[in-house]
């Protein structure tokens, strides 16, 4: 299990590595990021570090090096059990050797092995990613760089003994031994508007008069208290663009790396009379992590909400904003699972507020994040007639079967679309990103002090536009020249979102160098075309970096055929090995290896095995199922000879698991798995509801008030005062909704993403009332409550 250990700080045990500093480089939509870790053993033994951190789940490592005195070893990729048995038998002969490999279970976990350091020496170690930028909604480009690694669950029954697991050990944020520094240095072909950040940067500094080209850097201190995350703000990113890259002057023509490569960003725009219709269909299920883990507040700041009371507010806002007419269910899950309705239910009154009131009821209860048999649960219910599936998962994503659970949405992928979130630090990108990219919808992240709320309006503002369908791509270049796709089908495209393509191109034209590429797709049974033309000469130096990307889309493209195929289709994992080999990126079969021959001599002496902690936010204690959380003093304090060290831990793995027994004396189950361990930053306790919150929680299904106290309430008003000016031929309720409705364009415009839906729900229902002196109505609203709202804003 991928895990940490119960620790607290390192007692009297200095952790070999003492710095990272991180170097960015943007290039647009793409970054390259190199980071330098310094170790440096302190001890009077030789040492094994061993570090287990996260990285971006999209990144393609692409470089790998260790500079010991003056000497530079650099990596190359192997497949992955010849790499590992090649670092044992280098330890063995005392040389030194480092290793870096991804999890067999989720593509955005790492371990670095760092072995033999001898007493007082010092050794740096440098490793190189690739990353595409993530385009937000307010058209920002989110480059996150992890550095928070929570403990992640492993489901019961699974297989908790493979090779590529590792002991993550942690310790609490703001106690890490080591230091964060960061630079970036970004160009684009847009003037660059602003780069903000969760984390206090120095100021940006321009490096041109045209704002093309700056340098930005992280504050000094960072804490490890949470990811890094910035945001680069372009004028004018939403243009179409293609980049060609020139071909590996050292590879073979005809090869990926040997010919040239095309990288299209293209942002398609829809009509916006299409846009502007919104389907009253749909069955819309709501996954939501009920977990221990979900106790945790949503930020280190004062007064942070947890992450499940944010989540129930969350719920409140997306019920109240459904279109009548559509089904809906509701799943909690931990390690069990329980829908709200043995199955999904109309839209109604009656149903809302059932399920309103379930909601209030939840909590953070359920032990550890088990997502597999939910979905399982989900995809093995029928499909309702005309009613398109539109699932919304939130969790904090601490799950070890990432891979499993990619390989299940892709195989249900026909049947429905997905929109994921990821609450709080440390979600992983791999999870999130994934399932989202495999069902066909959107991912979105909340962090810092991020609301979650208008995150997911704008998820389920995607959900409720008509989908876009029968999309297709067609290259078109000049005679001698063809192209090969190397990413996967557009499954999904929405409005303002960036669509990636890769491809190779191969051969060459006597004359003509213009090339394009043409998008056809319908939507709302319109057919729409979007074309993109480039040129086929190569750009100038982009070091390799979209040959790398278009690399890793093809290395993952191929590792989900092999598993979906169970390991038994011929050749595929070998076709991943070598591309993976030739291209210099990692894949889950292959694995980075550099060996220091130490200048003839072996390092002499037992060698001690140390953990680099990794910093998390919120630690349930250790009593899980499976789990393989030791004392810190046990994985630390053990001399062990070198080069058996390694095949001792494989052999034994299964000795260190010991089942908690129960209360009630049997075996653990999944549900007895508790939480506690170390102290999260208490949530704050329930503060009143929010005035929007309160007006929320009050409207009806159909989108209409009732006059009421409650309501006076929010209005400040008192009943009789609410009541007194409401126009005599006007119904109570008609009365009511148009004061809502002039409350929340007087007072709550700046949370407009979050009621529009539910807003416009209410003039619907004020619509099919064919209420002859709304502009009355209007007027004598915006009297009562001091407001000058038009008439024609409301959309009346």
């Amino acid at each position: 299990m991928v895990n940490c250990c119960g620790l607290v700080t390192v007692k009297n045990k200095p952790v070999p590595l003492k710095s990272i500093a991180v170097e960015v480089s943007v290039q647009g939509h793409v970054a390259t990021v190199s980071s330098t870790l310094q170790y440096e053993n302190q001890e009077e033994s030789p040492l094994e570090a061993i570090f287990v951190f996260p990285l971006p789940g999209e990144a393609a490592v692409c470089r790998f090096s260790a500079k010991i005195g003056q000497s530079e070893v650099v990596a190359e990729v192997q497949e992955k059990q010849k790499a590992r048995e090649q670092y044992d038998d280098s330890l063995s002969l005392g040389q030194q050797a480092f290793l870096l490999e991804e999890s067999d279970e989720s593509p955005d976990v790492f371990k670095l092995s760092v072995g033999s350091l001898p007493p007082g020496e010092k050794a740096s170690v440098s490793l190189d990613y690739v990353t595409e930028l993530a385009v937000q909604a307010d058209d920002g480009l989110r480059l996150c760089l992890p550095a928070v690694l929570n403990p992640r669950y492993q489901p019961q029954g699974s297989d908790i003994v493979s090779g590529g697991s590792a002991l993550v050990s942690s310790v609490p944020a703001g106690s890490v031994p080591y230091s964060l520094s960061l630079s970036a240095r970004v160009s684009s072909p847009h003037p660059i508007s602003r780069v903000e950040s969760n984390c206090p940067l120095d100021p940006l500094n321009y490096l041109n008069t045209e704002k093309t080209q700056a340098t930005v850097s992280l504050a000094a201190g960072h804490q490890f208290d949470r990811d890094v995350e910035l945001l680069l703000y372009y004028q004018d990113t939403h243009q179409p663009t293609a980049i060609v890259e020139a071909a590996q002057t050292s590879a073979k023509p005809g090869s990926l790396m040997g010919d040239p490569m095309v990288m299209l960003s293209m942002y398609p725009e829809f009509p916006k009379d299409v846009m502007s219709l919104m389907t009253s269909h749909g069955e819309f299920l709501f996954v939501v992590d009920c977990s221990g883990s979900m106790s945790c507040p949503m930020h280190n700041g004062s007064g942070a909400q947890d992450r499940i009371g944010s989540a129930r507010d969350t719920l409140l806002l997306l019920l109240k904003s459904l279109p009548m007419g559509c089904y809906f269910n509701i799943i909690g899950f931990g390690s069990r699972y329980e829908s709200f309705f043995p199955k999904s239910v109309e839209y109604s009154q009656k149903t809302m507020d059932e399920a309103l009131q379930k909601v209030k009821a939840m909590r953070a209860d359920q032990g550890g994040t088990e997502i597999l048999q939910p979905l399982k649960h989900i995809y093995s219910q029928p499909c309702l007639p005309d009613q398109p599936r539109q699932l919304f998962l939130f969790t904090d994503g601490e799950v070890r079967n990432t891979k499993k659970v990619l390989d299940l949405v892709k195989a249900n992928a026909g049947s429905h679309r997905c929109f994921s979130f990821g609450i709080g630090e440390g979600a992983s990108s791999a999870l999130i990103s994934g399932v989202a990219k495999q069902g066909g919808g959107h991912a979105q992240f909340i962090t810092g002090q991020d609301r979650m709320q208008p995150k997911v309006m704008q998820s389920l503002r995607f959900a409720l536009q008509p989908a876009v369908v029968d999309i297709s791509v067609k290259w078109n270049v000049p005679k001698g020249v063809s192209v090969t796709p190397l990413s996967p089908p557009i499954r999904m495209l929405f409005q303002g979102q960036r669509a990636l393509l890769y491809a190779q191109i191969t051969g060459e034209s006597s004359g003509d160098t213009e090339g394009s590429v043409t998008v056809k797709y319908s939507l709302a049974e319109q057919p729409v075309e979007n074309q993109l033309s480039f040129s086929l000469k190569p750009a100038e130096d982009t070091g390799l970096t979209v040959h790398r990307l278009g690399a890793r889309t093809l290395i993952r493209c191929m590792e989900m055929e092999e598993r979906q195929g169970g390991g038994e289709k011929k050749g595929v994992k070998e076709k991943v090995v070598e591309l993976s080999v030739q291209s210099g990126v990692s894949s889950a079969f292959t694995a980075f290896i550099a060996v220091h021959k130490v200048d003839g001599k072996a390092v002499q002496g037992p060698m001690l095995r140390r953990q680099v902690p990794t910093p998390m936010l919120c630690q349930s204690s250790m009593t899980m199922l499976g789990s393989t959380a030791m004392p810190w003093s046990m994985l630390c304090s053990k001399p062990k000879m070198m080069g058996m060290h390694r095949r001792m831990d494989r052999g034994r793995k299964g000795a260190l698991l010991a089942k908690v027994p129960s209360d009630s004396g049997d075996d653990v189950s999944d549900s007895d798995i508790q939480y506690g361990g170390f102290d999260c930053p208490a949530p704050a306790s329930n503060p009143a509801m929010d005035p929007l919150l309160q007006l929320i929680s009050l409207q009806k299904a159909s989108g209409s008030w009732v006059l009421e106290a409650a309501l006076a309430e929010v209005l400040g008003k008192t009943e009789e005062e609410l009541a007194k000016p409401k126009p005599a031929p006007v119904d109570q309720e008609v009365w009511a909704t148009v004061l809502a409705l002039v409350w929340l364009y007087g007072f709550k415009m700046e949370a407009q993403e979050e009621w529009q839906f539910l807003a416009m729900k209410a003039v619907s229902w004020i619509q099919a009332q064919k209420v002859a002196s709304v502009s009355e109505c209007v007027q004598a609203g915006n009297t009562l409550l001091g407001c000058q709202v038009q008439k024609e804003t409301l959309g009346l």
